[in-house]
Parts: C-alpha cells; structure tokens; sequence
C-alpha cells in the first residue's frame, strides 16, 4: 500500500526485502514494536544508497542499505554512518537517531542500519501541492540551510566519534588525489578536459581553516522542513561525513545548488531542476556571503572548492554510470549519466577559472 507521503514509492522491481526476516529481527533488536504485520516503502529520489520505509502499525522507521551489485571501495559504509549518527544526534538533533546496525547479510542482503522517521516536508524539482510559494518562502528556506550548515561547523568534533574515525591533517590533499583516483577506476570511456582539470586541481589546492565536522552531501533534498518552513528539522544521507575543511562542504553545497539562468544541462542533469531555480532562492553568491557573515570565515578561495565539487560530483554520476555501463544495475535513470559527467568536467573548468 503506497504512503500518503510523497517521498515514498512502491518499492522497486529487483530491489525489494523479506519482509519475515526483517520484521523478525526488529522485534528482536528495537523495544517498542507493536504486533501487525510490516508494510514496507522505498524512498525513490537517491540515486546511490537504497532507502526504504518500515511500518508496523502505528511504529515507523527507516533501512538504509548500500545499492546493490559491487560497490567502490570504502563507499556506502553502513557501520560508519551508523556510528557517526549515534554520537552526532545528542549534539546536532537535526541528525536523526539510529536504531540499530547489523553486518548480517543474511537479512537484506548486504549491512544495514534502521534509524527514526521523521515526518515533515522534502523538497525536490517541486513543492507541494497546497503550498502557495512566495519569493519570502525562498529566501526563508535558504536561510534555513545555512544556518544549519554554520550550525554543524561550529560542533567540536573532539565530543563525536568522528575524532576517532577522521583524520583532518591533510584532508583537501587527500581528498584532491583520492577523487582522482576513483575516478581512473570507474573510466568507461575518454571524457575531454579531465587531465587538464585533474592537473589544475593537485597545482592549486589551498590552505585549509581549522577542521570543523562536515557533512559533504549538504542539498535541499537531504533536509527535512516543518510544515510551516520555520525549521530545519532533518538532515539526512550522512554516509560521506567526515573532519575536514568547512569550505569543503560548503563548495559541495553550492555545487547541488542550481540557479535559474544556469546552463539547462546543469540544471536537468539528475531530473528536474531544483526548487532553488525559483525566485528568492538564494543565488550561490547569496548564498556563500551568507555563510561566511553567520561563519566569519573568509571563503575568498571559493572557487578551488567549487571545482573541486564539480569534479567529486562527477566522479560519482561516473561510479554509478559504471555500474549501469557493466550491467551491475539496470536502472534507466543512469542510462546518460556519462552525458552528465562530461558537462560536469566542463562547468569545473569555467569554475577553476574564477567566474
């Protein structure tokens, strides 16, 4: 039976769960379930982790999982994310409290984790239907986001297990060589300006501020708003959370954020444009003057993080492009995907130019 809420679908052919085994482990792992029989939903935005919805008479809860076929390595780690979660909710609650994790493949196939449900509004390509939008509703929601991005900085690290599970020393040259790498694994094919974009990026990374907690996923669709669009109340997808550079973060975050007068390959390149096209949203500029007036950071070398997003970005439509190239997935939303990658190789040179 297909939820009342919008962010669900019927789960996918070819990607669905034993529902006995699964309702069995979580009477046996979470307090508080009531008897019934389990219903479960996918979340069918993403285009990486698979995400479903659990419910079992009034209780409801989310299973997150890797997507399937073979992974790149270290990507999709459930335990960490689990991990990160437990000790970044009673510090930063817009994270979502987790449950429970298990590494028995025997249950859904692969590791997985279950956290709570949180019920308010997504945003996508649209807004809902009894929402009359306003250019004030636009700016108020891009407020929202960053101030819960200046938020998760500001959080000492040193208190999370991320002190445990990071290494900030070093985190943009890594990041820098270790995104070239991933994407020589997952080449399908010869891609113009990827050596001279690759070369310009080892030649130009900068010195990092102080490390702070960063999220590194950071776009509309992973927050969660109150009806009313007077908080932030969910931010999900924590899977790439680590300590590094703010300003990281912050170049991924205006990488997701898409303007109306962009290019319309940037703009449909995963679908449909995003909300933040309409009028009062923040422009990037807006929105990176914001966060470095509510931050104090200076964010005068934007342009290196921004071309670095738009490359990471595109190394990861070409992962997934990969696994649909190799048959690992058949998936027909990733059929262009290497359409989108090279767009994406182009916009990160026009970025590495300072415009």
């Amino acid at each position: 039976m297909k939820s009342s809420f919008s962010d669900t679908i019927n789960v996918r052919e070819g990607e669905e769960l034993n529902k006995k085994i699964l309702q069995q482990f979580v009477h046996e792992n979470i307090e508080g379930i009531p008897s019934g029989t389990m219903e479960i939903e996918q979340f069918g935005a993403g285009h990486s982790n698979l995400t479903y919805l659990l419910r079992i008479g009034s209780w409801e809860a989310v299973l997150r999982r890797p997507p399937l076929g073979p992974v790149a390595p270290k990507a999709h780690d459930m335990k960490r994310e689990y991990t990160i979660l437990s000790s970044l909710h009673p510090l930063y609650p817009t994270a979502p409290k987790p449950y429970v994790f298990s590494e028995d493949e025997q249950i859904v196939g692969s590791t997985f984790f279950i956290m709570e449900r949180r019920k308010g509004i997504v945003l996508d390509s649209k807004f809902p239907e009894g929402i009359e939008y306003s250019p004030a509703l636009g700016r108020k929601i891009s407020e929202l986001m960053v101030d819960k991005l200046v938020d998760l900085h500001q959080v000492d690290y040193n208190q999370t297990e991320l002190v445990n599970v990071s290494k900030p020393d070093g985190f943009m040259e890594r990041q820098v060589f270790g995104w070239i790498k991933r994407y020589e694994r997952a080449k399908t094919e010869k891609v113009a300006g990827v050596n001279q974009l690759t070369k310009w990026l080892q030649n130009n990374i900068p010195v990092s501020p102080q490390p702070t907690i960063i999220h590194y996923d950071y776009k509309v669709n992973n927050a969660m708003f109150s009806e009313d669009f007077s908080k932030l109340i969910g931010l999900f997808d924590w899977e790439m959370t680590t300590v590094g550079d703010p300003l990281a973060d912050v170049g991924a975050a205006l990488s997701y954020w898409i303007e109306a007068d962009d290019p319309e390959q940037l703009k449909k390149g995963l679908g449909k444009p995003s909300v933040t096209v309409k009028k009062g949203f923040f422009s990037r500029r807006e929105f990176l003057e914001d966060y470095a007036r509510k931050s104090g950071r200076d964010v005068s070398t934007i342009h290196f993080y921004l071309t670095f997003a738009y490359f990471k970005l595109a190394v990861i439509c070409q992962q997934i492009y990969y696994r649909y190239h190799n048959g690992q997935t058949n998936d027909a939303r990733f059929a262009h995907f290497n359409q989108f990658v090279a767009n994406l190789i182009q916009y990160a040179l026009h970025s590495a130019k300072g415009v």
